[in-house]
């Protein structure tokens, strides 16, 4: 504990950012604090967001100050407690464990009997996922259960209070809506430059602007030191709770916020110091996240934000627990101290872009090439349906369904998943986009036998599913960035890939289970009835279902369709 404290207080005197909150912030602090004042005092319904904006910036300000000036003190007074604590911790954790573990079997069978049994699949999903990867990891019997327990209960808490709680729900709501409205201030840059007609070319002309408008924002935060300190704060938590080393905790934190490559820029002054399994980590931590700029494209195809958020924020100590579990820690670490948060900022938006364009041009291209070449294969044999997304749909159907969608949806879901493991989470995304649009304009369910949208479940956990880099495409380009910045370690970076790769992907799926099992979105069946004007609709509509079920508490729903 005290080694740790020290390290905590040597990174932050190296932060770039303090400069400049040294030279600027008392200045500015008075008249900050007479406008605030102000504001609460004309209209203080308006000003509750900043005032609370401004006490969590003073309590973390507040906490770096103190931990500057009294962290050696308190690490004396406090070293008696933490050496009781390390002599009996081999006991103390293994009664935590069992105590969390019986806390959570209740909590399971309370909920199971209050929403259904459809969130024990969800986390059967989960165990099952765990129990794979700890059967195929690459040491078996020396995995670190410390930093799986503390990873998947991180996981479990970030999701407990943004997906069950009032507070939570009600935090994360203002955060999307608020996310959603600073996205929509680059409609001004884009109808400047291309027009009143700019939604024409909806992709092209609304979503890249926002990409480019985000990515300047994240550019300026790392200026002033910000980025930096807040991607401290949550590397140190993961870092001090799951046992994880600095450099790996560091890069799993800056990936809930940067790419892939410009995580791995935080750290690169150690990436050849690093171990292989740290290597593995990283790795796998940058296939498990999505940077804030392709959030800000996702949101713009009509994604819900909160889930978005909620799946960054989840992913990172997931990444981190399911890493370890399939390449287990066995050498020491080499980088233990100094500042591996010193990045230097600013990320070009025009290569971004350019990368997205040029790999969705060649990716829907591709798809588009092999449904067609497979179909006329198919064709052969009298089956012209025999395309790509078919043998995804058929092939990663049991996955979307073990991690808690409906049978019915587990095609369209795995569907979803294939492609966005095979060519781009773009197009996935995309495709995702189409079935929440259908939805919301109360299109039929059915066009014959084809399914139009998916529940509101099903889409929730295929938001969470999809929301990471793992694909091969990204696994080439993070190898080849690895290489140029330590390039004596090639092999170990090619060694890592497929492991890693494999990582991060479960790492999305174990988000998704877990919000299988704590999402039970609530049915508005007022709007449910009022957007089905076709009868023959309702005869093969699971809302209906549900919401006759609602209103008549028992499941006769054809006497539900007779009575409306």
């Amino acid at each position: 504990m005290r080694t740790e404290t020290y390290v905590y207080m040597h990174i932050l005197n190296f932060l770039p950012g303090d400069s400049f909150i040294n030279a600027h912030l008392p200045p500015i602090l008075p008249g900050y604090a007479a406008m605030l004042i102000a504001a609460c005092i004309l209209n203080y319904k308006q000003a509750v967001e900043l005032l609370a904006v401004t006490i969590v910036v003073i309590f973390f300000l507040a906490w770096d100050w103190l931990m500057q000036r009294y962290g050696d003190l308190l690490c004396q007074k406090f070293s008696p407690i933490c050496e009781l604590w390390d002599g009996n911790w081999f006991w103390i954790k293994w009664v935590v464990y069992a105590v969390l573990l019986v806390m959570l079997v209740c909590w399971l069978v309370f909920d199971t009997a209050k929403s259904g049994t459809r969130q024990l699949v969800s986390f059967a999903g989960l165990v099952l996922l765990i129990l794979l990867m700890a059967l195929f990891s690459k040491r078996p019997t020396r995995i670190h259960w410390r930093t799986l327990f503390w990873g998947v209960g991180l996981q479990f808490v970030f999701g407990l209070l943004m997906l069950r709680t009032d507070v939570g729900l009600k935090a994360l709501q203002w955060v999307g809506n608020k996310v959603e409205t600073f996205l929509s201030y680059s409609n001004s840059g884009a109808k400047m430059v291309f027009g009143e007609s700019y939604e024409d070319h909806f992709f092209a002309f609304k979503v890249m602007p926002s990409i480019v408008f985000v990515s300047t924002i994240i550019s300026v935060l790392y200026h002033v030191g910000f980025m930096q300190w807040l991607i401290l704060k949550i590397g140190f938590v993961m870092h001090v709770s799951m046992g994880t080393s600095l450099t790996e905790s560091t890069a799993a934190a800056g990936n809930m916020f940067l790419g892939q490559t410009e995580s791995l820029l935080l750290i690169r002054p150690y990436i050849h110091q690093m171990t292989r399994s740290e290597i593995h980590a990283v790795t796998a931590g940058g296939f498990a996240s999505v940077s804030g700029s392709i959030l800000a494209a996702y949101i713009s195809l009509g994604v819900k934000a909160s889930h978005l958020l909620t799946a960054s924020i989840m992913s990172a100590p997931a990444s981190l627990a399911i890493a370890k579990v399939f390449w287990p820690e066995t050498e020491p670490a080499k980088v233990n101290r100094r500042n591996e948060a010193v990045a230097q900022g600013a990320c070009s938006s025009a290569p971004l872009v350019a990368n997205i364009v040029v790999n969705l041009i060649a990716f829907v291209s591709i798809l588009a090439f092999m449904d067609e070449t497979l179909s006329w294969l198919g064709a052969l044999f009298d089956y012209p349906q025999f395309s790509f997304s078919l043998i995804c749909s058929y092939v990663f159907a049991p996955l979307a369904f073990v991690m808690g969608v409906s049978w019915e949806d587990s095609f369209i879901v795995g569907e979803l998943i294939g492609i966005k493991t095979f060519l781009n989470e773009f197009v996935s995304y995309e495709r995702l986009s189409v079935l929440i649009k259908n939805r919301e304009e109360g299109k039929p369910e059915y066009v014959g036998i084809v399914k139009q949208y998916i529940s509101i479940h099903s889409q929730t956990i295929a938001t969470y599913a999809l929301c990471g880099f793992s694909n091969f495409g990204s696994l080439g380009m993070i190898i080849g960035v690895m290489n140029t910045l330590a390039p004596e370690r090639i092999s170990d970076f090619t060694d890592c890939g497929l492991r890693a790769l494999t990582a991060g992907s479960v790492a999305c799926f174990m988000t998704a289970c877990i919000a299988g099992i704590l999402y039970v979105p609530e049915l508005q069946c007022d709007s449910v009835f009022g957007a089905l004007a076709n009868i023959s609709v309702w005869n093969t509509s699971t809302e209906i279902s549900e919401c006759c079920c609602q209103l008549y508490n028992r499941c006769l729903c054809t006497v539900c369709v007779c009575v409306f």
